[in-house]
């Protein structure tokens, strides 16, 4: 720490007291405000109250005593895991109205000594971490108290160095925030494309309307039929068939020990994907798990199959081994990006919880997948979509391999910013670049 530093009691950096949140009753769930929860402070580190959240009838009164606002800090009180409680989350925009629960602990700094965004990449800095990992209380749950919150001792640099460190490492969770709305919005259009020939059929009905399908080149319009005709009382495109999906996909099980391969192997957990994202973007190694896994290679598609209505479904962007929890579906040559967004639907994924066999850990197995009644167009309809598609799936792979290296300069630079062991004049020869992403 620099001479210009000192540390205070985070009590003293903030505007009044840290606050619990609300609790009300059942009754008043489900209409009113937006209200934050334990959810969106574990999937949102830099809090938007634009997102869809669950809603609590509160008033005036409450709103002022509850509200959220920008800049304001939230922390876990309590959690069933150690890790989780003290997690600290920014509110980088406040623009719809928010309260928060009572799980949650609220700080609003003081804009006059205190960067509320410097004050948050602390608390998520392995010294802030262990700080918060002091006031740990373990009882029935893990929690902190919100008197012991504001007795820590904060390492503190003049005000303006407290903006240029936030500055500094923000500028890094943008563009990895960036890289996030670009691939939402990239999967969305391949999901509409998706829907839209092989669900709703809009070519088909284009063409026999006489019209060129929207958006459609001729060659790919020439594979699309005119015309419906009836199945089993339901109306399909003509020449498309009745099948299953195990008519295209297969499920090898590569069963292996990962203390057995190299230990740089990566590992693939339901902890590791997403919900409802097909960019797989963080994995752990086969070194640091023991018991047997199951080998994935490049391009196989890896299907949550416990509660598959989290929807955790990806590609595979390298070779590697996954938990067994994770169903390994190889489509046949040219239904690649067809079974991807097939299998990643909300159709199937509510079919595949629908069928899931226990219920307090539900799972789906490979033979429900299997079973799953689909129409089939012709594989050449099928190769147009992957030449549409794969392109986009290419993009989301290369934004979220971007957005790994940039978290990890900016978890490089994080302990030595706040520290003052660097200066916020040379960061940027502070760290090289990670090595890439597996391949």
């Amino acid at each position: 720490m620099t001479s210009e530093w000192i540390s205070k009691k985070f009590g003293e950096l903030l505007n009044g007291k840290v606050r619990n949140g609300i609790y009300k009753s059942k009754e008043f769930h489900g209409k009113g405000i937006k209200i934050v929860n334990m959810g969106e402070l574990f999937s949102n580190p830099r809090l938007s109250t634009s997102i869809e959240m669950k809603l609590l009838d509160v008033d005036k009164d409450e709103i002022d005593r509850f509200g959220i606002k920008k800049g304001d800090l939230i922390f876990a009180r309590r959690s069933l895991t150690a890790e989780g409680a003290g997690k600290c989350i920014w509110v980088k925009e406040a623009e719809d109205e928010a309260v928060f629960e009572s799980s949650l602990i609220r700080a609003r700094a003081n804009d006059n000594i205190s960067d509320s965004q410097y004050l948050y990449y602390y608390f998520n800095s392995p010294a802030g971490k262990t700080n918060l990992g002091s006031i740990l209380r373990q009882v029935a749950v893990s929690g902190i108290t919100g008197s012991d919150l504001m007795e820590l001792d904060i390492p503190l640099p003049p005000l303006e160095i407290q903006r240029q460190i936030a500055n500094i490492l923000s500028a890094f969770d943008d563009k990895i925030e960036l890289n996030r709305q670009i691939n939402r919005t990239l999967e969305q259009m391949a999901r509409a494309l998706f829907k839209s020939w092989f669900i709703d059929f809009d070519p088909v009905h284009a063409k026999q309307r006489g019209e060129q399908p929207a958006g459609m080149d001729a060659e790919t319009a020439a594979l699309i039929p005119d015309r419906f005709v009836e199945i089993d009382g339901k109306w399909f495109p003509e020449g498309w068939r009745v099948s299953q999906l195990g008519s295209i996909v297969e499920n090898p099980r590569r069963s292996i020990n990962p203390q057995s391969i190299d230990g740089r192997t990566p590992y693939i957990g339901l902890e590791h994907m997403p919900r409802g994202s097909i960019g797989l973007n963080s994995w752990g190694k086969a070194k640091d798990v023991d018991s047997g896994k199951v080998i994935f290679k490049k391009g196989e598609i890896l299907f949550g199959k416990l509660r598959p209505y989290f929807k955790k479904v990806g590609i595979a962007p390298f070779n590697g081994i996954s938990s067994t929890d994770i169903l390994i579906l190889k489509p046949k040559i040219n239904w690649e990006e067809y079974v991807l967004f097939l299998v990643s639907s909300d159709e199937f994924i509510n079919a595949m919880a629908g069928s899931s066999s226990g219920t307090r850990m539900p799972r789906a197995s490979w033979n429900d997948l299997a079973a799953y009644p689909i129409i089939l167009p012709s594989a050449a309809l099928a190769v147009a979509y992957s030449a549409a598609v794969a392109p986009i799936i290419e993009k989301i792979q290369l934004c979220t391999f971007e957005s790994i290296e940039l978290a990890h300069i900016r978890d490089t630079l994080l302990p030595r910013l706040l520290s003052g062991e660097l200066d916020v004049s040379d960061w940027e020869n502070a760290v090289e670049a990670p090595e890439g992403a597996p391949a």
